[in-house]
This record gives C-alpha cells, sequence and structure tokens, in this order.
C-alpha cells in the first residue's frame, strides 16, 4: 500500500483525491511533451461543477501534444495528511506532483479563493511568490473572471488569460510549443516575452506601478517593448462546440448534472451584475447543437438531467421550442432552467417542464421600491413581480425564494420598508389564491462594488450603517413569518477590498494565509481576524478599498484592463443610477453604444441601424 493510499483512510471524502473516474483522459506523459495541470482552488465537489475547467481540458486534450490533468484544493483534513508524510500536491490522472507540469492554470471565480491558490502552490512544492520561482518552476497562469482585476494577484501569477480562453488557448500552445521546441524548457522570461505580445495576455512583471502620498494610483507603465499599455479581453464571436464527454465524478457535485451552455454574455444591463459586463455581447448556441449535445450527454455520461446554463436563460431567444424538443427528445429527462428572469414567461417556461423538472421558484427582484429597482436598472415593475408570483400560485407553486439587495447607492430606511411590505403582499396573494400560506425564503445581500460596473466608483455600505436595515428587515418578515438569511457583511467587506484591490494587497493575501487562512468562502473557516492582522502589518486599512467613494478620473487598478465596455459608459450609466434613468435592453431596443460596437459583428451591425434610424 502506498503512502496515498494509506492517508485516504483518514481523510472525509477520499474519492476527491482518487482520479480514475468515467471519461478521465488518460496520456502517456513519458511521450507528450506539453502538460498542463487545471486547477480550481476550492474542493473538488465546488471545481467539478466549474464549467471552464471542461471546456479547457477537452481542447487541450484534443492536441497530440498536449496533456492536460485537474486538480482540485484538498480540504483541510488532506493538506495536513499531505504535510505530515511529505506528499506534494498532485494531479487526479497521473498522480504527478504539480511541480513536475509544465504550466499550471488557475480558474480565479472568487476572490475568497485566493489563498487557496497559495496554500495549492505551497503544497505543491513551487514557490508562491512569482519572483522567486526558477526555470525549472513550472509557470503558474490564472483566467476567470477574477482576473478582469488581475493586480491583487499580481505577485502570484507569471501572466494572466483575460477573456474567452478557448480562443487565446491555441495561440498560447503554439507559444508554448516554441519555449519547449527542442525538448526542454528555455528560461522562462522567454515565455514571458513571447505570450505578453499575444492579445489578452497580461504579464504583471513587465508593469511598474507607482502611488501617490494619499495611497491611490498614480501610474502603470509597460516596462519592456512586448508589454501593451491596455490588455484587451479576447472575445469569440461564435461559441465552440459544448463538451459532451465530461468528467463524471464519483462522488456527488454541487451541480450533480449534465450542463450545456447555451448562451454566453446578457444585455440586460444591471448596474450592479458584474457578468452582464464582462461576459457582453449576448451569443447564443442554435437549438439543434444544443439537442444534439443533450443527447450526446446522457449517452456518454449517463446523465438523467441537463442543466441549460447562462446568465438569463429565460432571454435565450428560442427557450421555448428548445424545452418542447428536448422534451419530446428526451421523454425521461429532467431540465433545470437556472438564471430566470422575474417574469410570467418565466413561470409558464419553468410549467411546461415535464414534472420531475419542477422544482421550488427563484427571482430577484434584488430591491423593493420602485426607485431603487430604476436606479440598478432592474426593470422589472411591481405589477408585473405581483402578476408573475399570481402565475406561480395558479399553476401550483406554493414555495418561492426571493432575493434582494441592501447597501445599494442612495439606499434608506423606507427603501428597506419596501421589501418587507413587497413580500408581505407576496405573501398575502398566496394565501387567497391557494387558500394556505405559502413558504417563502428571503436573501438579503449587501452590494460589492464590482470593477467594470458603473458601481465600480461608490464606497461600499459599513457594517455599523447596515446593521439597522439588516434588523429592521429581520423584525419586519418574522411577524410575517418569512425566512430571511443574509451574508455575512465581513465576507461583503473582504470580497469588496479584494475585488477593487491594487497590487499591494498581495502581501494582505499572503499574510493572510501564513496566519491560517484557506477556504475563506467556507463559514466555518472564515477568520476574519487573520485579515485584519495581516492588514494591520501590512500599514493598509481595508476601509481604503471597501468603503471610499472614488472620484471619477481617478485611475483604477483595473484601468488597464480593456473589456470592450470603456470607462466613459460606465461614468454616463453611473449618472442614470443617480438620476434614477433606465437604460433599455439593446436586444430588444436601439444600440446603447456601450462600446462593443468597436469590436463584434453583431454589435457594429446594432450600431449601424441606430446611426441610420437617427439620420432619417
Amino acid at each position: 500500500m502506498s503512502e496515498l493510499d494509506r492517508i485516504l483512510y483518514q481523510v472525509a471524502k477520499p474519492a476527491r483525491y482518487t482520479g480514475g473516474e468515467w471519461n478521465a483522459v488518460i496520456k502517456d506523459w513519458d511521450v507528450t511533451p506539453i502538460r498542463i495541470a487545471l486547477s480550481y482552488p476550492d474542493t473538488y465537489e465546488i471545481g467539478m461543477s466549474n464549467i471552464a475547467i471542461p471546456i479547457l481540458y477537452d481542447i487541450l486534450n484534443r492536441q497530440p501534444d498536449v496533456l492536460a490533468e485537474r486538480v482540485y484544493a484538498p480540504w483541510v483534513d488532506m493538506a495536513e495528511k499531505m504535510r505530515e508524510h511529505g506528499i506534494p500536491l498532485f494531479s487526479l490522472e497521473s498522480k504527478r506532483p504539480l511541480k513536475d507540469f509544465d504550466l499550471i492554470g488557475f480558474s480565479l471565480g472568487y476572490e475568497l479563493t485566493y489563498t487557496n491558490v497559495l496554500n495549492m502552490l505551497d503544497l505543491a512544492g513551487i514557490p508562491v511568490f512569482s519572483s522567486e520561482r526558477e526555470d525549472s518552476n513550472p509557470v503558474v497562469i490564472a483566467g476567470g473572471s477574477g482576473v478582469l482585476n488581475p493586480e491583487p494577484m499580481a505577485d502570484f501569477i507569471d501572466f494572466f488569460v483575460v477573456g474567452d480562453g478557448e480562443e487565446v488557448v491555441l495561440e498560447l500552445l503554439a507559444a508554448v510549443r516554441n519555449w519547449k521546441s527542442d525538448g526542454k524548457r528555455a528560461p522562462r522570461e522567454n515565455l514571458l516575452r513571447q505570450v505578453a505580445k499575444i492579445p489578452g495576455i497580461y504579464v504583471p512583471r513587465f508593469y511598474h506601478v507607482d502611488y501617490h502620498a494619499d495611497g491611490t494610483l498614480k501610474s502603470f507603465n509597460p516596462t519592456v517593448p512586448e508589454a501593451k499599455p491596455a490588455i484587451t479581453r479576447r472575445l469569440i464571436e461564435k461559441l465552440p462546440p459544448p463538451v459532451t464527454r465530461p468528467v463524471v465524478p464519483y462522488i456527488e457535485v454541487v451541480h450533480d448534472r449534465g450542463a450545456i451552455e447555451v448562451q454566453r454574455g446578457c444585455s440586460r444591463g444591471c448596474r450592479f451584475c458584474q457578468a452582464g459586463y464582462i461576459y457582453r455581447p449576448v451569443r447564443e448556441r442554435p437549438k439543434d447543437e444544443v439537442v444534439r449535445a443533450a443527447g450526446e450527454l446522457i449517452s456518454n455520461c449517463g446523465y438523467d438531467e441537463i442543466s441549460l446554463v447562462s446568465l438569463n436563460t429565460s432571454d435565450y431567444g428560442e427557450i421555448e421550442p428548445l424545452v418542447a424538443s428536448l422534451t419530446r427528445e428526451y421523454p425521461r429527462l429532467a431540465i433545470s432552467l437556472p438564471s430566470l428572469r422575474l417574469s410570467q414567461f418565466s413561470v409558464r417556461l419553468m410549467g411546461s417542464l415535464p414534472t420531475r423538472s419542477k422544482t421550488g421558484l427563484t427571482f430577484a427582484p434584488e430591491a423593493g421600491s420602485e426607485r431603487m429597482r430604476q436606479t440598478i436598472n432592474k426593470n422589472t415593475p411591481e405589477e408585473e413581480l405581483m402578476a408573475t408570483v399570481a402565475t406561480a400560485f395558479e399553476r401550483g407553486w406554493n414555495s418561492l425564494k426571493l432575493y434582494f439587495m441592501l447597501g445599494l447607492p442612495m439606499e434608506t430606511l423606507e427603501d428597506v420598508d419596501s421589501i418587507i411590505q413587497m413580500v408581505g403582499r407576496v405573501r398575502a396573494l398566496g394565501g387567497q389564491m391557494r387558500g394556505r400560506v405559502p413558504s417563502i425564503r428571503v436573501s438579503a445581500s449587501t452590494l460589492v462594488p464590482k470593477p467594470h460596473t458603473p458601481f465600480q466608483w461608490v464606497a461600499q455600505e459599513k457594517e455599523e450603517s447596515l446593521k439597522p436595515k439588516q434588523e429592521r428587515l429581520q423584525r419586519g418578515l418574522e411577524r410575517r413569518g418569512i425566512k430571511l438569511s443574509w451574508h455575512d457583511p465581513r465576507l461583503s467587506l473582504l470580497e469588496a477590498v479584494i475585488s477593487r484591490g491594487d497590487r499591494r494587497l498581495g502581501q494582505v493575501i499572503h499574510r493572510a494565509w501564513q496566519l491560517g487562512s484557506t477556504f475563506d468562502a467556507w463559514n466555518e473557516r472564515f477568520v476574519f481576524d487573520n485579515w485584519l492582522k495581516a492588514f494591520s502589518e501590512s500599514g493598509l486599512d481595508p476601509a481604503f478599498y471597501a468603503h471610499r467613494e472614488r472620484s471619477l478620473d481617478e485611475l483604477l487598478p483595473w484601468g488597464h484592463i480593456d473589456t470592450g465596455v470603456p470607462a466613459n459608459f460606465l461614468k454616463l450609466e453611473y449618472k442614470c443610477a443617480l438620476e434614477g434613468r433606465p437604460t433599455p435592453d439593446c436586444r430588444y431596443e436601439d444600440c446603447n453604444a456601450c462600446g462593443l460596437q468597436r469590436w463584434h459583428p453583431l454589435c457594429q451591425q446594432k450600431f449601424a441601424q441606430r446611426k441610420e434610424a437617427k439620420k432619417s
């Protein structure tokens, strides 16, 4: 019995670490020259539910000279045993130590996983600081939504891939092949200079940052000819074929079903929603391709449930005929429709699903008052909300979950009261129509102002002013027998700090990890005092990043990342928010000239139509 086998008997959920799953790709290590480890910095159950890793895993392993394997963050018990027994972090497919790979690619989707990245590198025996790595160490790269502000992780990542990875990965492989042209790695500096020329790739060591005396950013300048002043997000025009032979996990994972991305991007323009801006424009997958992919997933994986994934599935143009086709072709298939827009159409759509597909309904009004919904551009009148709820009750639903946010710009206690009143009216309507009180759960999260959104300049509300709102909401909803939950405001504070942080935050992340912080997104693992100590020792104040309103002219740490939606448009949207003016959805009305008309053919066409209409 190997040392690894011995410790697997001593940890929870050992199948997290065994590999050997159905559809896992095993290649000959000795004859495959390029070896890449794909990593998600959270547990196996969460990482296996991520949709990006399977896409890259499939693309890379289709290349004859590339071997791509997976690795996830070991839970605390496993990490302790690995350190105790001197077992370095390894990949699932070959059990090779991560330090033997050429590249390690992390998917950064959530700021509170960043300490896990450091822990995984350390478990692998790889220096956590990129400046300390030698030519013999793997090159560490990162992609995902988190890298739209890469600066807090700039000390640890050799280079970032900004935007749609499907397009840039083949260009990156060409550079890696050149780097290993004789079967051996050239100096890592050679690769970094080569990839810095590729659009969408950011190599932080090739930039110099200066700060003003007040701590704000003074300048951000390239230091080598290969580095570009602005990093342009990579954007695919057409979604690549869906993955229909994904790895099937041995144990139950968070999203334990097949997944097909039906569209990417959202045009609704909710001003708090980073995804709505960084994934523009909307690109839909053809209906027939989705139906074929569902059949292949059933055949290749044995799934009896398929999730149609997008930011707003009810906006998919052919969603009704798609659901009808799937129901007809695969009558025993359960269909999951996440992220539905609050509308009667969504309820009717859910009602058309096979019986076993029907679950509780979840909607996100986000704000209780019409004034606040205009501010955040969530253009759903309360009459439409109540009509939607009435349709749900009519069609047999008795369980609803409603999502709201607190701490929105210009929010008052009266706006909080509006949430209580709205939920009360929903509950009363259910009692009238159903003859019994419906089950209603309310979730109230704290606004985290995100980069590349119109709210990137606003201050996050402080805990002391947020607490009375939470207490008021709790008192008001308790009287009506409604279950309320909210996020720990300290977690929201840390998320705001890291998401809008600059390069200096690297020392804070590193120190918090040294103090024992890992799996910060897990309530039982979150130790806020570690972070307070790390900030104090680093001479930085979290309030500077979270609670400070920024000038519209301030140079922002993520200002060198061009998502395609320029700051001028975001400033215009911020002004509209302050004035309570909505911005229409450009899929159904005129082009809003958000900046993507420079890039994408669909947007260019829409923009041309707008110009023509103005002339006439």
